[in-house]
C-alpha cells in the first residue's frame, strides 16, 4: 500500500484545512487509516483513526470536537477536516495504514505517507 498525503498549508488561528490521503493498492480499503502529527522537536503523536470496515473512529483528546476524519473507500481516500485550528496544531501530518483495528501507537502502523505540513499562526 502506498499513501500520498496532501492539503497542508498555512492558516491563521481559527481557520480550517482539509487533508487528504490517497491510498493505492488493491486491498487499501481494508486498512484502518490513521493520522499522526509531529511538531519540531517533539515525538510523533496520534491524532485520529478510522476503522476500515466499521467506520468507527477514535480521536485524541486534543483534537476532539475540532477535527473530523472520514473515508471514501470507493476512492481509497481518507480525509481529515480540521476546524478551529490552533497554533499548537502546527506540525507535519502523516497518514498511515494498519492491517487490523484501531491502534494509536505509531509503530503498529504498517505503511506511512510522506507527510504534509500544517502551519497555524496566531
Amino acid at each position: 500500500v502506498q499513501l500520498q498525503a496532501s492539503g497542508g498549508g498555512s492558516v491563521q488561528a481559527g481557520g480550517s484545512l482539509r487533508l487528504s490521503c490517497a491510498a493505492s493498492g488493491r486491498t487499501a480499503s481494508r486498512y484502518t487509516m490513521g493520522w499522526f502529527r509531529q511538531a519540531p522537536g517533539k515525538e510523533r503523536e496520534f491524532v485520529v483513526a478510522i476503522h476500515w470496515s466499521a467506520g468507527s473512529t477514535y480521536y485524541a483528546d486534543s483534537v476532539k470536537g475540532r477535527f473530523t476524519i472520514s473515508r471514501d473507500n470507493a476512492k481509497n481516500t481518507v480525509y481529515l477536516q480540521m476546524n478551529s485550528l490552533k497554533p499548537e496544531d502546527t506540525a507535519v501530518y502523516y497518514c498511515a495504514a494498519h492491517r487490523s483495528g484501531i491502534v494509536v501507537v505509531p509503530t503498529e502502523y504498517d505503511y506511512w505517507g510522506q507527510g504534509t505540513l500544517v502551519t497555524v499562526s496566531s
